[in-house]
């Protein structure tokens, strides 16, 4: 028996019988990765190879995974899980305005550290406060993480915060979308992959996305310029979701593995240590480019930040707690334990 998708039986084209090819032909269960990004970003470059390391390792070659691109748009992802016509995606919680509303505890401004460090720090406060919110119902959720820091990039160059305002800018949704607003922007949403599309056609003057953008989307082709604001204008919230039958059509033993050794907190890491990898990759991407352009915002733009990053915190704070989450306490908590991290 295999647990294998319905778009696999129909013929889908895959990208690899299996994305670490240890234990592909041993394996007795394949698990089907629906995935939106491009071929080369780190999405499936790194984090899917990372999972299904980790899954193969897990069950010792018993469960391998079969990765398919281009299934449907982002935004669909989680509904595609959950009816069975993948086993496995990455889905943004920003995509989907309104459904995921304590995803934007993670998103907020502010906080300090690394990827890493905020990715385990949002798995322990989703097991501490934000999982009764019950968001992610119909699917199980594996792993929750986020992005490095988000900043602009743009075409024209941007090095003043009153910049911002009057720009067209692509947002992503979520605490994204809420900061450019506050910062005067006009907000245009459309999926990460149709972001190159969407600035060499000039339908925006820019984008706020993390630095692993510059090089897993091609920025540095047509957004030569970033104005950095140290901690990041937000970070993005992230979730590896699988479906439900999936799971439960494994064995016990296997499920209990899964279970101890992969799903949750030890997902959550590696995943946010890939994003801090590719962040990096993208930032030396942008300085080998040579007309690209790093412009650090001023102490005076950092101060001028603070009042709109206390703003949007204060209204998230308010939304999220009328999911009857303790938000002030999540908040609180992901700042202090990510503060600590690694100390």
């Amino acid at each position: 028996m295999k647990v294998i998708s319905k778009l696999a039986a129909a013929g889908v084209f895959a990208v690899s019988t299996a994305l670490t090819g240890a234990g592909a032909f041993a394996a007795e269960y394949t698990l089907t990765i629906s995935s939106w990004a491009p071929p080369t970003h780190g999405i499936n470059a790194k984090m899917w190879p990372t999972f299904t390391k980790m899954v193969e390792e897990a069950t010792d070659g018993r469960v391998t995974t079969d990765l398919k691109l281009g299934i449907a748009p982002p935004p669909a992802q989680f509904d595609l899980v959950q009816d069975g016509a993948a086993d496995l995606s990455i889905i943004f919680h920003g995509y989907q305005p309104g459904r995921f509303v304590t995803a934007k505890m993670i998103e907020l401004p502010g906080y300090e550290g690394s990827a890493e460090a905020a990715s385990v720090a949002y798995w322990q406060a989703y097991e501490k406060y934000l999982k009764q919110a019950d968001e992610h119902r119909g699917v199980k959720l594996i792993a929750l993480h986020t992005h490095g820091p988000a900043q602009l990039h743009t075409h024209e160059k941007v090095t003043q915060l009153d910049q911002i305002n009057g720009l067209k800018l692509r947002v992503p949704g979520g605490v994204g979308s809420d900061v450019g607003a506050a910062l005067g922007a006009t907000g245009i949403q459309v999926p990460a992959p149709k972001v190159y599309e969407t600035l060499a056609s000039k339908a925006a003057d820019g984008v706020v996305m993390p630095m692993e953008s510059r090089k897993g989307f091609k920025l540095t082709e047509v957004a030569e310029n970033v104005y950095e604001m140290p901690g990041g204008f937000y970070r993005g919230s992230f979730a590896f979701i699988m479906n439900e039958d999936a799971f439960k059509n494994l064995p016990e033993d296997i499920q209990q593995a899964l279970e101890e050794k992969v799903f949750g907190e030890p997902l959550s890491r590696a995943i946010g240590q890939v994003w801090d990898e590719i962040d990096q990759e993208g930032r030396q991407a942008t300085m080998d480019a040579g007309n690209n352009s790093i412009n650090e915002a001023s102490d005076a733009d950092r101060a001028a930040y603070q009042p709109v990053a206390d703003e949007v915190t204060a209204s998230v704070i308010e939304e999220v707690s009328k999911t009857g989450v303790d938000a002030q306490a999540a908040r609180d908590f992901i700042a202090e334990t990510m503060k600590s991290y690694g100390k």
